[in-house]
Order: structure tokens, then C-alpha cells, then sequence
């Protein structure tokens, strides 16, 4: 089994303006803080990067022979933005807010696409036109979708590898990123620096372990990896948010069309012995490294629009494309595509998951968020006076 959810996005998390950040909290002037917009459409490149990942993997396999076979390490990538981004938006104000309110503003952010993911998930299981996996009867699949909608791990169908949400495989690092947003509101963002360096340096040493051991790092979406995952976004997230806490935002000439090169190159970077080191060297220093140099980018209005539109659909993207990879996976089985002809079917395939992923955006994510905003703060005008912030999911 390929790995069905990498990046399958946490960690998805530098993003567009999103006012349910803050509930019910009095106002900071926006101009008060910079948006870091290539952050923005950096996450958007990646989480292109991750659906193009997923068409090829349910067809070639190891990953070594896949031109984007470390497209997994996209997920690392998303858990590093996470990072910097909760620091950037709550690091002054969550003891204000409040454990309570930090999460319901996270809650909001986050799970009506979890939601929606889980619908679509089992509406294609079962409409799926190559054949519905048999031995799952209406009880187990009501456990099943049942799990998947409150975020809880279940690998119960040995046919796709024991992933840990087989109806939508990328919410896997959904579930740690809700993991490590609830450390950050209960101790990250109370400690200081020094501390924090030290356990990034900790959490560095364990992903080493856990790649050599493993022999590579796309762990974290199966039953059979699950500490993985926990393991990769310890280290990358600190990493995002000492970046964000050290102030490292160096100004570079790198717009984001020389940034999304940089990190494409991470996710089409060859195979070779040993390579769980090179693997462990991006997710240590190349990531965090691409971060800062994105934080510290200006580009022009009309490029700040496309990453804003890039951030804006990541999320959407990363958490609606694997209802279509499913189907994606017995279509090309049986028509056996592995032998050649992929490259029309998955770059048309990408693009329609864009273009849906708008649709949902705007039908959808962006109206209940609104909804929800609107409901739970009980105030209306609330909504509109909020300091907006950035959205970390990957």
C-alpha cells in the first residue's frame, strides 16, 4: 500500500486571511502584524504537489521509481508552516483567549472539511464503479465513518494498508496536527526560547531514529506507523514556530515562483542508498530554511494574489482529492496504466481536483465556517470587528 495518506496537509499550514483565528477577542490592528503571502502560496504548490503524488502512487510502486517519489515530505512541509503560522497568530494573545476558545477557533478552521472528507469518502466506497471492497457490512462502515468524522483513529480495512482513516486517507495529519495544536494551547506557547530550541534538537534525534529505522520517513498514516507521525510533526512543527519566535525572516530577492522551485526540487528528489539521511536533512534544514525565506519574500499585487488564491484552495484540495484517488486506484488497475499513458489522465485529473476544490471552498468551507463563526460567538458583529490571521491546518 503506497502511502495512502501522506500529505495528505497537518500540518496542510501558512495561510490565507481567516477570521475565526480569534473568537470573541477584542481587536489588534491588522496593520499591526505582516501577512506572510508566499507562506500562503507555498502551501498551495504542495498541496498540488501531494494530490499529483497520490495519482501516481496508487499506480507505480516503490517510490523510487516515481519522478515526485518524496512527495510525502510534503507533509513535513505543511507541519513546519503549521508551526510558524500558530505562532505568528496566537503566540500574544492565546492567555488571553483562553484553552477553551483557542480550540473552538482551530475546531471551526479545520473540521467541516474533516466532515465533508468523510461524506465524500463513503459516498465513493460505495459508488465506486469498479466493484465495492467486499466483507463490510452497513455496521462496520457506520464504525467506520463514525470514526472518521470525529477524527479518530481506525485502520480496521486491511485492504488499504490499515490506514488510519481508510474513507479519507490524508486526515491522518489532521489528527496530529489537532494533537499538536492542543500541546501548543496548553504548554508550547508558554515556553521560552531556550527551551524550545532544546526540544526541537530532541525532537531533530527522533526523527533520525525513527528514519533510520525505518529506512525512510513516510510514516504516520497506517496503524503499522502510527508514532511515526507523531514523530514527524514533533519535529517540524517546533521548527515552524522557533522560526516564527527567533525572528528569522531573511529579506531575499526569491519571489514565489523561485521558492515553489525550491520546493518542488524536495518532492521530485531522486532516490538513493542511505536516503533516509537526505530524507531527515530537508525535513531538518532545507524546510525550516524555506520558511524563513518565504516569510522574508515580497512579491507584487499580482503575484500576492496568486499565492492567495493558492493558500485559499490548499486545504480544500488536500482534504477533498482521496474520494478520487480510491476510484483512481481499481480504474487504473484495471486498465492496467502502470505499463504507460499517465501523464494525461493525472494532469487532468489535478486540474479537475482544483477546480473542485474551489467549488467546495466557496459553497461550502468558507459559508459554514462563516455559520459556525457566527453561532458560537453569539454576536454578530463579532464576526466583522475580529483581527483577522492566518489559517494553519497542511
Amino acid at each position: 500500500m503506497a502511502e495512502s495518506s501522506a500529505v495528505e496537509s497537518s500540518a496542510v499550514e501558512a495561510s490565507a486571511v481567516e477570521s475565526s483565528a480569534v473568537i470573541a477577542q477584542p481587536a489588534v490592528s491588522a496593520a499591526a502584524k505582516p501577512h506572510f503571502i508566499v507562506l500562503d502560496g507555498l502551501r498551495g504548490v504542495a498541496a498540488v504537489g501531494v494530490v499529483i503524488f497520490h495519482f501516481m502512487e496508487m499506480v507505480i510502486w516503490p517510490y523510487s521509481k516515481l519522478w515526485i517519489g518524496h512527495g510525502f515530505l510534503a507533509v513535513d512541509f505543511f507541519f513546519c508552516l503549521s508551526g510558524f503560522v500558530m505562532g505568528y497568530a496566537y503566540d500574544d494573545r492565546i492567555g488571553s483567549m483562553g484553552l477553551g476558545s483557542f480550540l473552538k477557533a482551530r475546531l471551526i478552521r479545520l473540521h467541516p472539511l474533516v466532515v465533508l472528507g468523510s461524506v465524500l469518502g463513503l459516498l465513493a466506497f460505495y459508488a465506486n464503479p469498479f466493484g465495492i471492497t467486499p466483507g463490510y457490512g452497513p455496521g462496520k462502515m457506520a464504525l467506520i465513518f463514525l470514526a472518521s468524522l470525529l477524527l479518530i483513529p481506525y485502520g480496521a480495512m486491511k485492504e488499504r494498508g490499515h490506514n488510519l482513516f481508510s474513507l479519507n486517507a490524508p486526515s491522518w495529519s489532521l489528527f496530529w496536527e489537532y494533537v499538536a495544536n492542543l500541546v501548543f494551547g496548553i504548554a508550547l506557547y508558554r515556553v521560552r526560547r531556550g527551551a524550545l530550541v532544546a526540544l526541537t534538537v530532541a525532537g531533530a534525534v527522533l526523527l533520525c531514529w525513527v528514519g533510520h529505522r525505518a529506512g525512510n520517513l513516510p510514516g504516520g498514516w497506517s496503524s503499522r506507523n502510527f508514532w511515526d507521525g507523531g514523530v514527524r510533526v514533533a519535529f517540524s512543527f517546533m521548527a515552524g514556530l522557533l522560526v516564527y519566535r527567533m525572528g528569522w525572516r531573511p529579506r531575499t530577492r526569491l519571489g514565489f515562483a523561485a521558492l515553489s522551485v525550491l520546493l518542488v526540487l524536495a518532492l521530485v528528489m531522486p532516490y538513493a542508498r542511505g536516503g533516509w539521511v537526505r530524507e531527515v536533512i530537508v525535513i531538518v534544514v532545507y524546510f525550516p530554511l524555506l520558511v524563513a525565506l518565504g516569510a522574508g519574500a515580497t512579491v507584487s499585487p499580482r503575484v500576492q494574489r496568486l499565492c492567495r488564491l493558492s493558500g485559499d484552495l490548499s486545504y480544500p484540495l488536500y482534504m477533498t482529492h482521496y474520494s478520487i484517488i480510491w476510484i483512481w486506484g481499481d480504474y487504473a488497475e484495471k486498465h492496467k496504466l502502470a505499463t504507460g499513458g499517465l501523464a494525461l489522465p493525472v494532469a487532468c485529473g489535478t486540474l479537475i481536483m482544483v477546480a473542485s476544490a474551489y467549488v467546495v471552498m466557496v459553497t461550502y468551507d468558507n459559508p459554514v465556517r462563516a455559520y459556525l463563526r457566527t453561532k458560537l460567538s453569539g454576536d454578530r458583529s463579532r464576526s466583522v470587528n475580529r483581527q483577522p490571521a492566518p489559517s494553519a491546518w497542511k
